[in-house]
Parts: structure tokens; sequence; C-alpha cells
């Protein structure tokens, strides 16, 4: 009951988090949640539980990396009802991130801008954290650091450094924060990546996900399909955050950065349907960017995902969002006759 009335009084709440500056409320906010009571980890739900990658998800609903950065309350987070929780972007050393101001809240567009650039504790922190860790599936989203000489090298060590503690690892190339990141999308830079990623992970580690960019012609996208298919990587996140600006209302609108959240939702759907389409549905596809419903959620699953992530949504949302999406998706489903949420994958372009 304790829980219940938490989660109900956030739009109470949400006008004092919002006169704070955006990070420092969300600090703020990771302090509260460790000192949250215990919750355990979702159960499997009969309709909505299914396996991507040989992972038995309880449900489709994921936390988004960015959140959690130094994976410090990926419990509290399942407790709230994520079938997944993904933590970081991690880098092999600590690094303090970009300047501040940093992260802007958009309300009268429902989106974030942020150009945080990979700040957290380093890898050996997070990783004391993570091995102590209970039920519940975790990934961990790495990167390379700012000043590194040799960002592959950086990508390979982090895989080696969280391959026993995670339950998948997430390679993060498509962060617009980081200077020279996303050229690791192309065709060759990608292939050479993911040949020492995959070295470095093993037979016997843990599945990895690509996280791509949505701001990616039909040819980029083709070339990371046929690279990620050709090495045998076992999922894409499409998408990140956009460098793109559609047109906001915002008076944050103009800062750079990535944005995040209602506006990046076409853009994040559409280059879901262009992945779906390059992969030949051979490939497991996790969507992100724009997800705030269960409606949304089951749009992007009829056009082919697997799993869906949020995070900016918590903002504007509360916390009792993952529990809401799952109860809307499940009487979508029922809807549309679909007793499972494996059979609706892909179904708007059966």
């Amino acid at each position: 009951m304790r829980h219940s009335r938490a989660v109900n009084v956030y739009p109470f709440l949400r006008p004092i988090i919002f006169a704070l500056d955006a990070e420092r409320a969300h600090r703020l906010t990771l302090a509260a949640l460790k000192l949250w009571p215990a919750r355990t980890a979702p159960e499997p739900d009969p309709m909505l539980a299914t396996t991507v990658a040989g992972l038995a998800f309880p449900n489709p609903v994921g936390l988004a990396a960015g959140f959690d950065k130094d994976a410090e309350v990926f419990a509290p987070m399942l407790g709230f009802g994520f079938g997944f929780v993904e933590v970081g972007t991690l880098t092999p050393r600590p690094q303090a991130g970009n300047p501040k101001p940093r992260l802007f809240r958009l309300p009268e567009d429902r989106a974030v801008i942020n150009r945080m650039g990979f700040n957290n504790g380093g890898q050996a922190a997070a990783r004391a954290r993570l091995a102590r860790r209970g039920r519940g599936i975790v990934g961990v989203n790495v990167g390379a650091n700012k000043d590194s000489e040799n960002r592959v090298a950086d990508y390979a060590g982090g895989v080696r450094a969280m391959a026993d503690v995670a339950d998948y690892l997430t390679v993060n190339v498509s962060s617009p924060n980081t200077p020279g990141l996303r050229a690791l999308q192309g065709r060759r830079a990608l292939d050479d990546l993911l040949r020492a990623v995959l070295v470095a992970r093993g037979r016997d580690g843990p599945p990895i996900f690509l996280k791509v960019a949505p701001d990616l012609e039909r040819g980029d996208v083709e070339d990371i399909a046929e690279v990620s298919l050709a090495r045998g990587i076992d999922a894409l996140i499409v998408a990140n955050t956009t460098v793109s600006r559609p047109p906001l209302r915002s008076r944050h609108a103009a800062e750079g950065g990535g944005l995040s959240g209602a506006p990046l939702k076409a853009l994040a759907l559409e280059r879901l349907v262009d992945f779906r389409r390059a992969t030949r549905g051979r490939l497991p596809l996790v969507a992100a960017g724009g997800i705030a419903s269960g409606a949304d959620a089951y749009e992007r699953i009829r056009a082919g995902a697997s799993l869906v992530q949020l995070y900016t949504a918590l903002v504007y949302e509360g916390p009792g969002l993952a529990r809401r999406i799952c109860r809307e998706l499940k009487a979508l489903l029922a809807r549309d006759g679909f007793a499972r949420l494996d059979e609706a994958v892909g179904s708007a372009g059966a």
C-alpha cells in the first residue's frame, strides 16, 4: 500500500521537482530511490513475458540507459514493474562529462534535451554494485572515454570488464554528445568494432545489443543491418536521441544535444520500420524514443519490436508508468485477439 500511495502522489510532487534544475532534481531522485523500501522484480506475466536473445523477460517494458548511469538504483526501478533495466553508459575510466548546464526539460513538448557526455563514475565502481544484485534482468551499456586514443579498445575492455555482471551488454555508438562517436556506425568502422567486441565477449558471455541513432539515411540502415547480421550480434536498440529539431515550443528548444521524448516518436518509429525491413525480421529489435503509453508500446511491437524502452516519459508521468503501460498493453493485445505478446511482434507488416 505504501508503494501505491507513493506512486499516486507524483502529480502533486512534479511541480516541486520541476522547480529545481533538471540535473539536480535527477540527483535527488536517485538519492531518494536509494532509501526506497525493497521491492521484488516483477514476476513473468503470461501474456507479456517474452524471450529475446535467450533471456526470459517478465514483460517487455524496460528502463533505458541514462537514468541509472552508475548502477545505483536498478533494484528499486525493477520494483516499479520494469521488465528490465539498462544501466550506464559506463566508460572504462570515470569522467565528469560536459560542462553544466547540460540537461533541459521541455515541458510544453514533453521532451528533454541532454548533452551529458557520458558522465559516470567508471566501470569498476559500477561493477562492484552490480556484483551484489539479486533477481531481475539488468543490461549494461558501455561506451568510450571522450579522450580515448583507441575507442574500439575501450568498448572491448568494457565488454570484458562487465560481462560477468550483466545479463546483456549494449554497445552504445549513437550518443550525439561525444564528438566523433557516431562515426563508429559507418560500415567499416562498425565491422571492426563488433569484431573486437565479440572477441572480448567470448563464446560464453552475455548477449550483445547495439544501440543506433535515429538520424540515419537509408543506406546507413542497410549497412548497419548487414554488418550486425553478419557479425551475429543479438539485438538492435532503435533508437538513441536525435540531433534533429522538429518544431518545438519550449524555451530550451535551441539548446544543443540529443532530443528525447514525444517529438522523437515519429522518427524513432520510422527507423524501427526501416530496420525491421532491412533485417527481414532476423534480428530482434528493441524500440526506444517517445514511448509514453501502452498504445505507443503496442505500435512499436506491431512494427517489429520485441521489447521497448523508455526514460523521458518517466519525467512527466512518474514511477507508476511501467505498470500502467503493461496494463494498457495487455488490454490492446486482448482487444486484437493476441494471446501472447510474441504473436503481435511485426503484425503491422504481416
